[in-house]
């Protein structure tokens, strides 16, 4: 099977947003051994987004087509695709009542124009859509498939992962199994060059992404049936573990709020934390009241300037006199545990300079965590991390790196 994908809407074509789209979806399909050999953008018009989706459906066994799937005037990927296979478009009554229900819930009027939101061809099926409003289409004719999706990157990502690539592998037969493993504590292409020899192959396949909770590597294969597909990638798996070890924090859609929590609950541990400056400024805070189950978090406080008065006006005693030091994180990480009656800390200390979020900046920042096992004396890590990197990444970044410090950390426990 071929593939081309089609990115549609004008803000591609004025350099207004990046198609990461496009990039996410070459990587998927690589992984489901399915050639891309075209990738094209065209702007929100009705005769070029025709000529190009003529021309993909004619050349390409499969076309994906991202954007155009909203309810405004120049949103015209529905129609196109409608005038290329000549067929019309009919509204799907379930589906016009989800979407009535879904303005009802809001007290608000459906405008007219979303109404096309609600529409399907003879020859297509529904995507479900269940983060967004506009769900997408599987087309099928005389053996060639279109794929429509939104083009809002999330909504996007979870229409292909949870309704188009499952039919993917039933059309192209087989089944197809993937499994990811996710790291923290080294860059891509450190992760990269520890499994480069693993790469290669062709069924099972392995490939890295960089991805806002670290690295991922996706091991995917196809066989005829689930059990033998697992079989198939036990031992790539198990090859993988062996190579990366402890930087592995997580599995498929596990996030790391819910890894840490996890720990936390599985040794009586209670959490808090405290962030001094803007290097995480509230960002463990915030990941952690995400998690599924956040009770094992008893406390998370911010200081929002990166200065020892402003710790102790926060009513936090400490006896240095340097908080940017390891002896000053290990001291704030200390009476944090001691302020709330924790059995364990999480504080992060760095300042940013002022600026945009899209400068870069240089610095460092010191993390330190804490951990009074169920017996013997307290554990206490810390470390220097320098900053380098557009502000508005620092915060994501120094989080990754507490969080994944107390998970160490944690984890010790086992061993000790």
């Amino acid at each position: 099977m071929n593939a081309e994908i089609v990115s549609v809407g004008t803000e591609l074509l004025l350099g207004n947003i990046t198609d990461t789209n496009a990039t996410y979806l070459t990587r998927e399909l690589a992984a489901l051994g399915i050639n891309c050999y075209w990738v094209s953008q065209v702007g929100d018009n009705l005769e070029r987004l025709r000529a190009v989706l003529a021309r993909a459906f004619a050349r390409s066994d499969l076309t994906i087509v991202t954007g155009g799937v909203g309810p405004t005037e120049d949103d015209l990927t529905r129609e196109v695709i409608a005038a290329v296979l000549g067929e019309e478009m009919v509204v799907q009554p379930a589906l016009e009542a989800e979407l009535r229900a879904f303005f009802a819930g809001r007290s608000l009027p459906m405008p007219p124009s979303n109404i096309k939101q609600a529409t399907c061809l003879p020859s297509g099926t529904i995507l479900a859509n269940p983060v967004g409003t506009a769900p997408g289409w599987w087309v099928e004719r005389a053996g060639h498939v279109i794929v429509a999706m939104p083009g809002v990157p999330h909504e996007m990502m979870r229409m292909w992962s949870h309704e188009a690539a499952p039919r993917l592998a039933a059309h192209t037969g087989g089944q197809i199994v993937s499994r990811t493993l996710k790291v923290l504590g080294i860059g891509e292409s450190a992760a990269e060059a520890q499994v480069l020899d693993l790469i290669h192959g062709s069924n099972p396949t392995l490939a890295t992404y960089a991805k806002n909770d670290g690295i991922h590597l996706r091991l995917t294969t196809r066989a005829a049936d689930e059990a033998t597909a697992r079989a198939l990638l036990a031992p790539l798996e198990a090859a993988v573990r062996a190579r990366l070890g402890d930087a592995i924090w997580g599995i498929d859609d596990e996030p790391l709020e819910d890894v840490i929590t996890g720990l936390l609950a599985q040794r009586d541990q209670r959490l808090a934390v405290v962030e001094v400056g803007g290097a995480t400024g509230g960002a463990l805070a915030r990941l952690l009241t995400a998690a599924a189950d956040p009770s094992r978090v008893v406390a998370a406080l911010t200081v929002p300037s990166a200065d020892l008065a402003a710790v102790r006006n926060a009513g936090l005693p400490l006896a240095v006199e340097e908080l940017s030091s390891e002896a000053g994180v290990q001291a704030l990480a200390a009476a944090t545990a001691a302020h709330w009656t924790a059995t364990s800390a999480l504080v992060t200390v760095g300042g940013l300079p002022a600026g945009r979020d899209d400068a870069r900046v240089q610095g460092e920042a010191w993390i330190a965590a804490l951990l009074t096992p169920a017996t013997g004396p307290p554990r206490l890590r810390a470390v220097r991390l320098p900053i380098r990197a557009a502000r508005g990444e620092v915060k994501r970044l120094m989080a990754l790196a507490g969080l994944n410090l107390l998970r160490k950390l944690l984890l010790e426990e086992d061993s000790a």
